[in-house]
């Protein structure tokens, strides 16, 4: 299949960009918008290799040619000239691998690369043990992907590679590509396994959302397990059960998962018998409630249903800028229910993950939404990016959380 693939020639684009572009650059912005160019060499194709110019003809950066995009570049590297070749991917992958290895030996499900932070513009790699995940979200990188598949077999050995699309590639027949497909070895048939902090997951690396499992909330996952002994926990957007499985390991004596997914919801429970063997998660009473989270929350609040601790870990609200008014919205309903549904001196813990929603917008929105339910809230912590998913740009920042303790104000 990958011999199918069109590989990029030797020809390159010569781009000149605008000073305010120049300079942006130059302060690590990984994309050119098609307002920024004042004029290209000749026509690319998408993947074509872009090399910037300023007015003074110096050569700024290189980057990835994407005619169809509003995204007209995409940067790979600035400074001084580099070759975009195999052992260009080669280094930036072996620079990703040392700044992840701070991860512990008992964690083997996480990010490899992710996007523009780690150089790699649009696209994302994930482990899960043995098997890696590649995620486009560009078609830049259909004529690059021979070579990079091939230094990833290299550098990383997996037993599979398998292939995901983003929603706006799904369509990818004339390459040959396909979304769940193996570059590398066999696509797995069943969930694979993976270790996170010394517990078992199960990841669906073919049909489960993102790249088959939420990877970037490890570190809330663990801060959550270590404030669990003895709690009663409630997980609104559940999925398949990731806070609860921390917290039950933490000491949890009942979690209560919520989710409008009764397939991940029963993934929920598989990830809870996965972790059996300890004696914390065997003994913790998991009960799962499939519904939309609105409505299940307002049935828990009449019948004056308490938890010692209430995660509140919903999808993406803003996906594009007209929808911020609405998300702020959503988040304050939320929180509106969740303090409601904690008991006096319990934890909330909420989270967004929209880069869209500012640090300053999304907890502000959840202090006065609490406020307006008769209740304030005592900031414990606020977190943000784990290791792995490191923030190089405003724009890659997305992940944000707030742990405070509920106090009635009546």
């Amino acid at each position: 299949m990958l011999d199918q693939l069109p590989v990029v020639g030797e020809k390159r684009m010569a781009v000149r960009v605008t000073p305010d572009a120049r300079r942006q650059i130059a302060a690590g912005h990984p994309w050119i918008f098609n307002e920024s160019i004042k004029s290209i060499s000749h026509r690319g194709v998408v993947g074509d290799l872009a090399v910037i110019f300023d007015n003074d003809r110096d050569f700024v950066a290189v980057g990835l040619w994407d005619p169809g995009s509003p995204i007209r570049i995409r940067i790979l590297h600035h400074g001084k000239p580099a070759t975009i070749d195999a052992e260009f991917w080669r280094q930036r992958i072996r620079a990703a691998l040392e700044h992840r290895a701070p991860i512990g030996d008992d964690t083997d499900g996480y990010r490899i690369l992710n996007g523009e932070n780690d150089g790699f513009p649009g696209l994302v790699l994930d482990r899960y043990a043995d098997t890696l995940v590649i995620k486009l979200y560009s078609s830049v990188w259909i004529s690059h992907l021979r070579s990079l598949v091939d230094v990833i077999g290299q550098e990383l050995a997996p037993t599979a590679l398998v292939l995901r699309l983003a929603r706006t590639m799904a369509d990818q027949r004339l390459h040959g590509l396909s979304e769940g497909m193996a570059l590398i070895g066999e696509a797995p048939t069943e969930p694979v396994m993976f270790r996170e902090n010394g517990l078992w997951f199960e990841a669906d690396v073919i049909n489960g959302q993102k790249t088959g499992y939420f990877l970037d909330q490890r570190d809330n996952r663990a801060l959550v397990g270590s404030m669990s002994a003895g709690m009663r926990v409630l997980d609104v957007f559940a999925a398949s059960g990731g806070f609860g499985v921390y917290a039950a390991a933490g000491g949890a004596t009942r979690v209560t998962s919520v989710d409008q997914s009764a397939p991940a919801l029963a993934a929920a429970d598989r990830n809870f018998s996965h972790n059996a063997a300890l004696p914390n998660v065997r003994h913790c009473e998991h009960d799962s409630i499939v519904g939309d989270a609105y409505e299940v929350m307002d049935r828990l609040i009449q019948r004056r249903k308490h938890y010692d601790i209430v995660v509140v870990d919903p999808p993406s609200f803003a996906q594009r800028k007209s929808n911020i008014e609405r998300a702020l919205h959503a988040y304050g309903q939320l929180t509106q229910r969740a303090v409601q549904l904690t008991r006096p001196d319990g934890l909330l813990v909420q989270a967004s993950c929209s880069s869209r929603i500012t640090e300053e917008q999304f907890f502000a929105t959840v202090r006065g939404s609490a406020q307006r339910a008769d209740h304030d809230l005592v900031e414990v912590r606020r977190t943000a990016h784990a290791i792995d998913h490191p923030v190089t740009f405003a724009q890659g920042s997305y992940l944000k959380a707030l742990v405070a303790r509920v106090i009635p104000l009546d």
